[in-house]
């Protein structure tokens, strides 16, 4: 077995808000980890069954910017979800969501009528 590791690192404003992100990893080739200005972390616990759940965001994420974050996290899902279960019939109905949503949000044009 091979350990590898995925660090993110928080700076914190004087109120306690989330100013800058960054995350690396060990696969990471680079010398600067990449900034972020939004996370959504979720995490399965074997024992419990619970999913904890980390989501953060910078005081300078803008509203149009969380729409198009979740827009591609709500397709995200549904690729994970159909890889997982290949249960197509559900993951196309969450894409079907995330295509409402993204019309919704004006992340994507509306259909000609």
């Amino acid at each position: 077995m091979k350990d590898k590791e995925v660090k993110i690192k928080l700076s914190f404003d004087e109120k306690g808000m989330p100013a800058k992100m960054w995350w690396s990893s060990t696969d990471d080739k680079k010398d600067t980890a990449p900034e972020m200005k939004a996370m959504f972390l979720s995490m399965f616990d074997k024992d419990t069954k619970d999913t904890l759940k980390l989501d953060l965001w910078t005081k300078d994420f803008q509203m149009n910017e969380m729409d198009r974050f979740v827009y591609h996290t709500i397709r995200s899902l549904a690729d994970s979800y159909v890889k997982a279960t290949n249960n197509k019939e559900l993951a196309n109905d969450m894409q079907r969501f995330a295509e409402y949503f993204g019309q919704k949000t004006e992340i994507l044009a509306k259909p000609e009528k």
